[in-house]
């Protein structure tokens, strides 16, 4: 099944009780049982939920999986990977993380004896001078948040085969429409679903897709004891933003491109960071592994003027000013005080990421309305 299909088809099947197209909500705590343990498949909906396991097989679907686990939260899906571990473990992390990732990562797993290791995988061969023997796993963003860097999944699992180590890819900036990490050589993918999956800014979840029947097992005990897990109306709303991901992904990359050109024409600007670019880092490894450039943009102005940054995402008018990305509108952030802030702003400004950087997530809406939208604040 080609990919355009899956997001409408992959893992579904019509309702068996009357045949309903769309899974229906099944919006209840808990099952009928003819005896202790007699049911039909369901129990308790923390468990199980016939609306919730029907978005999972479609995450499965997407990503080449074979299982699919669906969480409260893109955060939520991302502890429960380091569940995984216990203390003593060491986690070789890429140095460019979205700033939630980071914060639960210093402040929550590290006070629990898990180490960090926070690494350019600019050059994915680097990443070996930080395996050791207790190494258990390597965590890549790709496009990473906010500055677009691009890691060669194929070669990080390379590293990750030859010491046995998990490898676990957040494939939310790119979504399965551009690139499928569990094809490249990953164990985990995670996605914040509340993102392009979703589609519509009106849901909050998180998502891992598996191959591997006993890394499953395990992820779904921990779902299941954690009880993070998201409600059926909530996965609903995902599914059916699924239906309508390729067609959204193709206008936002489309949408991208042209803003992307556009700001790094502009006088005023100084850097575009967008993997489209021959210029951007690693744009070769995108290339290879990505079907398109995607929608998420960030830019400085000269003179990297915080000020100057801040008086501009507040003078957009068809862009929000708001925290997330990934739905039909256009948002703009500044992650120095939004998405990014948990970060110490040392570690932000040897990433990369200045105070004036600002990020784009650019929507659906008419290119031109976009660019003139830009081109007025920027120029106010």
């Amino acid at each position: 099944m080609k990919f355009n299909t899956k997001t409408i088809h992959g893992g579904q099947e019509h309702d068996k009780a009357y045949g309903a197209v769309m899974p229906p909500i099944y919006q209840t705590s808990t099952y009928a049982q003819t005896t202790p343990g007699g049911h039909k498949g369901y129990e308790y909906s923390r468990s199980q939920n016939p609306t919730r396991h029907a978005l999972e097989n479609a995450f499965a679907s997407l990503e080449n999986g074979n299982y699919g686990l669906a969480f409260g939260s893109g955060l939520a899906a991302i502890d429960a990977v380091m569940k995984l571990f216990q203390p003593g473990d060491e986690i070789i992390a890429t140095n460019d993380l979205y700033g939630g990732t980071y914060r639960l990562f210093t402040k929550i797993f590290q006070k629990l004896g898990i180490t960090f290791h926070f690494v350019s995988f600019a050059e994915a061969h680097t990443i070996k001078d930080y395996v050791n023997e207790n190494t258990k796993l390597i965590w890549v963003e790709t496009p990473t948040n906010p500055m677009m860097n691009i890691i060669d999944i194929e070669a990080v699992a390379t590293i990750a085969k030859a010491h046995n180590l998990l490898l676990a890819v957040d494939n939310t900036f790119a979504t399965p429409y551009l690139q499928l990490p569990l094809n490249l050589g990953a164990h985990i993918v995670m996605h914040s679903a509340t993102k392009y999956l979703g589609g519509h800014s009106d849901v909050v979840m998180g998502a891992l897709v598996v191959k591997d029947k006993e890394l499953a097992d395990q992820l779904y005990f921990i779902q299941n004891a954690s009880g993070a897990v998201c409600g059926p109306m909530d996965s609903f709303l995902v599914l059916r933003g699924i239906k309508t991901l390729h067609v959204r992904m193709q206008r936002h990359c489309e949408n991208g491109k042209a803003v992307a050109e556009f700001l790094a024409s502009h006088p005023k600007v100084e850097k575009v960071y967008w993997p489209g670019f021959e210029s951007h880092p690693n744009h070769e490894v995108a290339k290879k592994q990505m079907k398109d450039f995607g929608g998420m943009i960030s830019f400085v102005t000269k003179g990297n003027n915080y000020d100057e940054a801040i008086k501009i995402v507040e003078n957009l008018k068809v862009f929000t000013l708001a925290e997330s990305l990934g739905g039909v509108e256009s948002l703009a952030g500044h992650p120095a005080s939004m998405t990014h802030a948990s970060i110490p702003k040392e570690q932000r400004e040897k990433n990369g990421l200045v105070d004036a950087l600002i990020r784009l997530s650019v929507g659906i809406e008419d290119a031109e309305d976009l660019i003139a939208d830009l081109k007025q604040a920027i120029e106010k």
